[in-house]
């Protein structure tokens, strides 16, 4: 075998596309591209460009807004609680937070926080500690003789209680707000 008889393994490669080699080759002039000037050339991105024409996405209004301080919060119900009850995964006696929850593997992170809701039914008596939960929620776990503590409501009542040391005094708004948890705290 001499170096002039070496091929590769018949269908192992591919000739690769003649373009611009005449109008016989059926690929000349504009090479398959069918056009001359801006598209012709490569790294042209025109999406949304409608020749001049004020463009669709300009054309209709600006709806919505979204807050970069909402607040993202993981949804729990008690039927789910009182599965991982059931198989053993959290213990009654101890409280019900957050941190308990992913090391049991329940919900796979907090998040903002935990929100409880009521979808579900709950047998044992558990002391839960969340960031939110709804009113079937905090009414079912009473109902089984439980306590639900909320961290959002304590958390507004200590900046509230806190001295003004290097704060300034209170806005109208902090003082809706503080009413607000209060409110909701005595529901």
């Amino acid at each position: 075998m001499k170096l002039n008889q070496l091929h590769p393994r018949p269908g192992s490669t591919k000739t690769p596309k003649l373009l611009g080699r005449g109008i016989g080759s059926g690929l000349g002039k504009t090479s398959g591209r069918g056009v001359k000037g801006q598209k012709a050339r490569t790294g042209v991105a025109v999406n949304g460009f409608e020749g001049g024409q004020m463009p669709l996405f300009r054309r209709l209004p600006k709806r919505g807004f979204t807050s970069i301080h909402k607040k993202k919060y993981v949804p729990l119900n008690i039927g789910a609680l009182q599965a991982a009850l059931d198989s053993g995964r959290i213990d009654a006696k101890d409280a019900v937070t957050a941190e308990a929850l992913v090391t049991a593997g329940i919900i796979r992170r907090a998040l903002d926080g935990v929100r409880l809701l009521g979808d579900g039914e709950l047998k044992a008596k558990l002391t839960i500690e969340v960031a939110g939960a709804s009113q079937k929620a905090i009414e079912a776990v009473e109902k089984a003789g439980g306590s639900v503590k909320l961290l959002e409501v304590e958390k507004a009542k200590e900046i509230a209680a806190a001295p003004l040391k290097g704060r300034k005094a209170p806005t109208k708004r902090a003082e809706r707000a503080k009413k607000a948890a209060e409110k909701k705290a005595s529901r």
